[in-house]
Formats: structure tokens, sequence, C-alpha cells
């Protein structure tokens, strides 16, 4: 079998595995089978780039971060829906069907869940996926093709064997919501913003100019409609099945429905069933199922005259703002939280609601004593929709944010370009709270024993000011507070003691930089392996990896220039703590010529193998990828180098060897 065969038939199997994984949701191979051949399919293309194609499962995640996104204009508008919010409202609409095409009876209807999340327009030429793109006015969209590749439910080539030259899809891009809740917890961590429901959440991955951020975030696919003049496929029931047949995940909760009776048993039983889906549903979708009939009926200048959404009503409900209280994050960020007259709300007792912060608290025009309209965003997170002013008792008082932090009682800031109002002291007790909360959190540290009522002590005793005082605690010190035995006590000091084994990434992550979440320390801690590289890096440098854009470079860049940030780390240092990838990284110093800069090595090297060539450059602070391009600084080559060398020299790349690299570390 020839290479190239080889990588046909790898892509081939890979490609099945991912359709049964992903859209049928019934796996036929393993996890380390597919990983296996998926590096090897990755190593084959490595070697021979001139074999990659663009429906290469290696393909999903290998655009670069766009700088910005062009409009495109839709070659079929995607229409917006009319809305129902009664069963008399599906009647009418029914009824007008019925008047369009002079027909008696009930007509035959499709009936869908209504997903919430953002609508999406696909195109395929000769069954190649070659552009994704958003709604936007339903005319014009911006081109997130990179984007719409790292969601792996949706195929880069249709499973058909004679594929028509153009095929236009339309489905809705999503957020599970376990995914969600994870997301939102990680940005908790980091101190950012948290994102109001999933289908706002969904529609800001997709917005993402890095493609590595979308993949890492798992959204999730559901086609609906397929635009072809295949006279086989009539009807929507038809053109559903034939979407799952051709690659494509179809939401399994479809009814065919031949009377009102059937629609209305549909509605009420997803009313509640919602709940226990993994992703948010707003309504439900009826579309005339014939497509005959579709075309007769025809569209309004926005609408389709033949479906119609019946939206479930929103879970609200009003209650009294009572007070407001302000809690301060381990990054500093003040967050007003509304504290209600308890009111129960989509099945739980809600007493408190998110603010947000002081721009929405000025939209909202808040007072103490307001009546308040309170939803669950996403029916997961309560918050404040809107204020009643009719309803506001005579004398009450507009809450303003504090001007002294609630905590430490120092002044705080706010940033112009920021809408959060952040406490800069940082031996604010909340801020010291957060920062060893964060520490011993499983995905950092991973120090069981120390929950966030033990930080509380030792905060408030002053027994801890910093995560590296946790390192100087004694048995005897825990003993001291409050039901804490001896036995308890020891049992955290050997979780302390054991945690100065985890890895730079973990500790990396650890440190509660913002906007370093633990994908982003991993990849850091891969390209830095020690600290002493990293603290020495200029933001160029740090931006250069592949998924680290200049806001995540500026801030690790301004953490480690802070002296007591400095400190901080010399102390983790001197308590044993793991700052370095790998033995060997500390034996190698900071060397300017290599820091930052990117290389390919290629051929067969004299006296290294090709990953000691280039786990010593990354060692150096050097950057290695596999494909030559513009961006590379050095092609390290060795004996039958093949493509990679005609193309470098091509593109005026400097050509070193083996000899000459090690030079160029010294």
């Amino acid at each position: 079998m020839t290479t190239q065969q080889r990588v046909l038939e790898l892509r081939k199997i890979l490609q099945k595995a991912s359709y049964e994984y992903y859209v049928l949701d019934a796996p036929v191979m393993e996890d380390s089978v597919y990983d296996a051949l998926y590096r090897e399919l990755q190593s084959l293309e490595s070697q021979y780039p001139e074999l990659i194609a663009a429906d290469s499962p290696t393909q999903r995640v290998g655009e670069k971060p766009a700088s910005q996104f062009h409009s495109v204009q839709h070659h079929i508008p995607l229409y917006s829906l009319d809305n129902a919010f009664a069963l008399e409202d599906t009647i009418a609409w029914q009824e007008r069907c019925q008047k369009g095409l002079e027909h008696q009876q009930f007509l035959e209807s499709v009936c869908e869940l209504k997903i919430d999340g953002s609508a999406i327009a696909l195109t395929y030429e000769q069954g190649l996926l070659v552009r994704g793109a958003t709604r936007g006015d339903g005319t014009t969209g911006e081109d997130i093709t990179s984007n719409i590749k790292t969601i792996r439910s949706i195929p880069l080539r249709l499973n058909l064997e004679n594929p028509p030259d153009h095929l236009e899809i339309r489905g809705e891009a999503f957020l599970p919501i376990a995914t969600f809740e994870q997301i939102n917890q990680e940005r908790s961590q980091q101190g950012e913003a948290l994102f109001a429901n999933p289908r706002n959440a969904a529609a800001g991955t997709l917005r993402q100019l890095d493609p590595r951020i979308v993949a890492q975030r798992r959204l999730d696919f559901f086609a609906y409609t397929v635009h072809l003049t295949d006279a086989a496929i009539t009807s929507q029931w038809q053109a559903l099945n034939f979407l799952q047949q051709i690659g494509f995940r179809v939401n399994p909760h479809r009814q065919l429905c031949h009377s009102l009776k059937e629609l209305q048993a549909y509605y009420e039983h997803w009313q509640t069933a919602r709940h226990d889906l993994p992703y948010m549903t707003d309504g439900m979708v009826i579309k005339l199922n014939d497509f005959g009939q579709q075309e007769k009926l025809g569209f309004t200048q926005k609408t389709p005259r033949w479906a119609i959404a019946w939206k479930y009503p929103a879970a609200e409900i009003p209650t009294i703002i009572e007070a407001v209280t302000v809690q301060v994050g381990r990054t500093g960020t003040l967050t007003p939280v509304a504290e209600l007259r308890p009111v129960l709300l989509a099945g739980t007792t809600v007493s408190r609601a998110t603010l947000h912060n002081s721009d929405r608290l000025a939209e909202l025009d808040l007072h103490i004593g307001d009546t308040a309209i309170v939803r669950k965003a996403g029916e997961i997170i309560p918050e404040v929709v809107r204020i009643l002013p009719e309803l506001r008792p005579e004398n009450a008082k507009r809450f303003m944010m504090p001007s002294h932090c609630p905590e430490c009682g120092q002044p705080v800031v706010k940033p112009l370009d920021e809408a959060a109002t952040r406490c800069v002291n940082r031996e604010c007790p909340a801020i010291v709270r957060g920062a060893i909360e964060h520490w011993v959190s499983r995905d950092a540290m991973d120090i069981n024993g120390i929950g966030d009522k033990l930080v509380r002590q030792l905060v408030a005793e002053n027994q801890v000011k910093s995560i590296a005082d946790l390192y100087h605690l004694t048995s005897e010190q825990l003993q001291a507070l409050d039901r804490l035995g001896q036995k308890s006590a020891d049992k955290i000091m050997a979780a302390i003691e054991k945690s100065k084994n985890q890895p730079w990434a973990r500790v990396l992550y650890g440190l509660g930089i913002r906007h370093i979440g633990a994908v982003n320390a991993q990849n850091i801690a891969d390209n830095f392996p020690n600290v002493e590289l990293l603290a020495n890096a200029t933001p160029e440098a740090i931006a250069s990896i592949y998924g680290i854009g200049e806001e995540i470079a500026q801030a690790l860049y301004a953490w480690f220039q802070d002296q007591k940030n400095q400190d901080l780390v010399s102390r983790l240092k001197a308590s044993g703590l793991q700052l370095v990838s790998d033995q060997k990284s500390q034996a190698i110093a900071i060397n300017p010529r290599i820091a930052g800069k990117t290389f390919v090595v290629t051929g067969t090297l004299p006296t290294l193998k090709r990953d000691e060539a280039k786990d010593m450059i990354k060692n150096a602070g050097g950057k290695v990828t596999d494909s030559v391009s513009k961006k590379t600084n050095y092609l390290v080559v060795g004996a039958d180098a093949g493509s990679k060398l005609e193309k470098a020299r091509s593109l005026g790349v400097e050509c070193i060897s083996e000899p000459e690299l090690l030079a160029l570390i010294g």
C-alpha cells in the first residue's frame, strides 16, 4: 500500500468513526484506537504535506487566528419565523395555511424542537464543505468557516457517492448545558464575566477569532433544512432523514403530526420534558411537511408562511429587591447581587440574582425596594430582567456601586475599557481567599481538605496572607483552628506536601493570572517549560504561541513584571514546587536568539533524533511547528530533507544544520 493510499484509508476510517460517535451517538471504536489512527494520519500528513486535503480530520483546527471576519452574501436567504405564544395562535396559523391552499382538512406537519442556539448556513461543493456563515440579517452573514470546521457533528465531506455540485444546509449551532456550565465555572475562576445563557455563549464562541478557542468549547450542531432539487425528496420528513444519511446530526425528537391534537400533545409533552434535555430549547417549530404546499404558500418579506415557532412561556416572575450586596472575586472584581424576597422560579426557590456590573445597574436604574422581574438566564443563573418603576415605593434610594471595597475599605477603580469595577489591593481578604481557593482547587494544586470554611479561618486569623504561606503552615497551627483535630490537620499537611509534585502547568494555572485557564496554562507550559523562560519572555514571544493572543500575552508579561509576583515565585520555588517541566530544562539558559523564534525540523540529523532537537528548541524558548510558512524563522535540515527544504528556499527561510542549531542554542 502506498503512502497516499494509507492516508486515504485512514481518512475514511476516522470520518466513519466520527459520524458514528458524534451523529449517531453509537461509538464503535475505542478512543485509544481512534487517537492512534489520528496520530498516524497526522504524522503522514506532516511528512507529506502535499497529501493534506481540506476534508481531512486533522484540518478541523488548522486555521490561524483571523484578524476579522468577512461579510458574505447568502445564496439562499435565512428567514426568521413568526411566533405563536398560545394554542389559538397556532390554530390561526393552520387556518391561514388551509385557506391559502384551499384545503379543508388539517395539513400534515412536522414538529421539531426549537434549539436555543445560533443559526448557521453551510455550503458544500462536490460534497466538500467550502463555507460556513452566521445568519446575520438573513441576507448577509459573516464567514466563520474555520470555526465551523471545529464542530465535530458537521461533516467536512458529505456521505454521498455522487454529491451535487452545490448544496446548502441550514441548522443550529449550540452549546450543551454541561459545557456551558463548565465554561462559566472556568470564567468565574479566572475573574471573567459569565455568559448569561448557552445561546449567548454559542454566539460569542462562533465569533471568536481563534479556532482553537472554539474547538475547546465543544459546540454541537443540529441540521434542519437542506436546499436541493432532488425530485425523490418531496417533504420535510424525508429531508430530515436524508440529512442524517449524508452525515449530519438531526434532532431525534421530531414528530410527524396529522392533527391539531397531536401538535398540542407534542407541545405539552416537551414543555415539561425539555428540562431533562442536555441542551436548551425554547419552543417547537412547526412546518408543513409537503414541499409542494410550502412552495405554493411561499414567503412574506421576512418569514415563511408555511412555518411557525410555538414558543414556551418564559420562566419570569416578579419579586421585591430587599437589598443589594457586593461580592469581591479573587481578581478583585466587584459583582452586585440582588437580595430578593424568596420566590419559586422554574422549580427552585430563588433569593439572590446577579446584577452583573455597574453598567447593568445604571441600565436598570435599580432602587432598593423595587419590584423586579426575575428569570433564570438560560434557565440556570437567576438574573434581574427589568424593573417596574411604576411600583417603586416613595423615597426609595437608588443603589450605587461603592467607591471603596466592601472587604478591605480601599478605593476601587473602573478602567474605561472594562465594565468591571475592581479592588486593586492585593492584600484584600476577599482577593487572598479567592487566590487560595483557586490554588487548592482540583484543576490546580488539588489540595484535599482545604475548603472554603478553612480558607476563611486561615485568612481571618492571619495565618495565610498568600498562597506561599500554605507551605509554611504547621500541624499545630491547623489544630488551633475551630473543629480541626490532629488527624485532620496531619492529612492536610500531607496534601500540601504532595502538591509540591504537581507539574509546572498546574502551578501556572494555580497562580490565578487573568485569562489563564487550565488549557492555556498547559499550552504555555509546553512552550515555556520553566518559569525563568516565561518570566523573561517578551509579549511578542508569548503571543507567538498558537492560540495565545495579545491580551493573554500582555496579562502574563505584566504579571511577571510585578516585583511582588516575582517574590511570590521565589518563595514557591524555595518551598520546592515544580516550576519546570523536566530536569533537563533547568540546565538550559535563556537564549534571546531562540526565544520566540519558529523552527521546523526536517530530514535525518547526524546525532540527534528529531524529537530531541525539538525538545532542545522548546526548552530554549523556541517554537516548533510541522510545516514551513512565511512565519518560519529557521529550517533545521538533515539528510533526505525533501519538499520542506524546497519550500523554505522558495520563501527565503534560513536553513541551518544540526551543528549550527547547537551553536545557536549555545
